[in-house]
């Protein structure tokens, strides 16, 4: 179920810092900031917050898709060993929300290329494709069909590492992700797997009404798996946004 909130955080993070490549021309919708600005965490917590009107409908300066829904192709979640043990594949993922995120704090290292980010999303809801098959709490567990999900009073730390490193050119110095952690804390959720047990209806509607009833359990068995599989899947996207500008020039000295 955490795989929803990966989309505020690629929402969230990616604007703190999309720094490279070529000499594009920056969006005026961005404020920029210097490193030397002496309130420099508050200054691009106000620059992210200026920009939320716009990311229900995309950001396409930025690679920013839109978030209301945000489309995921596709999620794969497997975990093999304790008392959840599932594969899983979600694929056609539109998750609604993510844009209401309220960015608590920002807290910039940029002696060690670091970030860390707290937010808080009020609301997600998610729809998508599953495949699925396993064991949860040691019961028998497969289907297929349409997932629903809502999920409300999320809190998330997010910490990226990143490096800075030299163009092809050798005469701009751009930033990279190396590795980005995620912790999610959410305050209810409850969902709805269709066609469980191949449309078996009352094996479906136990099992359906035994993991609300057990969501906080089945959540905490599978989130470092989630946690990691959002930290790749946000690797991925924002170092490739990454390269669009030079370091200085979306973070100036």
């Amino acid at each position: 179920m955490y795989r929803v909130i990966f989309s505020l955080f690629l929402v969230g993070v990616v604007v703190i810092k999309n720094n490279r490549a070529e000499k594009l021309q920056i969006p005026s919708i961005l404020k920029i900031c210097n490193r030397s600005h002496p309130h420099l965490n508050e200054c691009i917590k106000y620059s992210v917050d200026s920009l939320k009107p716009y990311l229900k409908k995309g950001i396409p300066e930025f690679s920013i898709p839109p978030c209301e829904p945000l489309y995921v192709p596709q999620v794969e979640i497997s975990q093999a060993a304790g008392p959840v043990s599932i594969s899983s594949n979600y694929s056609n993922i539109r998750i609604a929300g993510g844009s209401d995120f309220n960015l608590k704090s920002v807290k910039i290292d940029a002696d060690n290329d670091r970030i860390r980010l707290k937010l808080y999303i009020p609301r997600l809801s998610m729809v998508s494709d599953y495949n699925m098959s396993g064991q949860i709490l040691m019961l028998p567990i497969t289907g297929h069909g349409q997932a629903r999900g809502n999920f409300t009073d999320i809190d998330a730390i997010v910490t990226i590492q990143g490096e800075r490193y030299q163009g092809d050119d050798l005469t701009e110095t751009y930033f990279r992700v190396l590795d980005c952690y995620c912790d999610f804390e959410v305050g209810h959720a409850s969902m709805y797997l269709e066609n469980l047990f191949n449309g078996e209806e009352t094996l479906a509607d136990t099992m359906n009404l035994f993991l609300n009833d057990n969501w906080r359990a089945v959540a905490a068995e599978i989130k470092p798996a989630l946690e990691e599989t959002v930290g790749n899947m946000f690797k991925k996207f924002s170092n490739k946004i990454y390269s669009k500008y030079p370091l200085d020039q979306l973070l100036p000295p």
